[in-house]
């Protein structure tokens, strides 16, 4: 997911070096929502597996 909000923030630089300026608005909009989502799952996967419980 994190790969994705990327992906979408240089789809926005380059749209918006390029004068797009809907089209930048919207990629960047969608990787801002993206990364909070990586966030979010992220925060939650630290909490839940908790240190000392590894998996082999």
């Amino acid at each position: 997911m994190l790969y994705w909000a990327a992906v979408f923030f240089v789809i926005a630089l380059i749209a918006a070096i390029f004068g797009f300026g809907g089209l930048a608005g919207a990629s960047a909009g969608i990787a801002q929502i993206l990364f909070i989502v990586f966030l979010v799952l992220f925060v939650l996967s630290l909490i839940f597996k908790g240190p000392g419980r590894t998996t082999i």
